[in-house]
This record gives C-alpha cells, structure tokens and sequence, in this order.
C-alpha cells in the first residue's frame, strides 16, 4: 500500500470512509503508511474478516 503523494493518500482516504463510515479521520490519520495498523483498525470496528479487509484496502489502493 503505498500512497504516491498527498492526494493519492486523501482519494485514498474518501474511498476508505465510503467503504468504511465509521472510520474517523484519526484513525486514517494514524494509519497512514501503516498498512497493517490500518486493517487492525477496520476489524476492531467491523465484523469482516481480515482477509476480506486486505483485500478491499488493497483494491483502493490500486485503483486510486
């Protein structure tokens, strides 16, 4: 996962908080760049597995 500048990482995070409503900007914040703090916090707030999270950040990511 790896946001090129700041405005991939910000349509990174709209596309984070479409996905994800109940993620604050705090939690994207102190994500940013830490790939694997960014899924422990999506699954501490939902009930998806961790796999199905990876995938949908990493489709973001991609898809930019």
């Amino acid at each position: 996962m790896n946001a090129k500048n700041e405005d991939d990482w910000a349509i990174a995070q709209s596309k984070l908080k479409a996905r994800w409503s109940m993620l604050t900007d705090d939690d994207l914040q102190f994500a940013e760049g830490k790939h694997d703090e960014l899924i422990d916090r999506i699954r501490e707030r939902t009930d998806e597995s961790r796999d199905a999270i990876e995938k949908a950040v990493n489709d973001i990511f991609v898809l930019k």
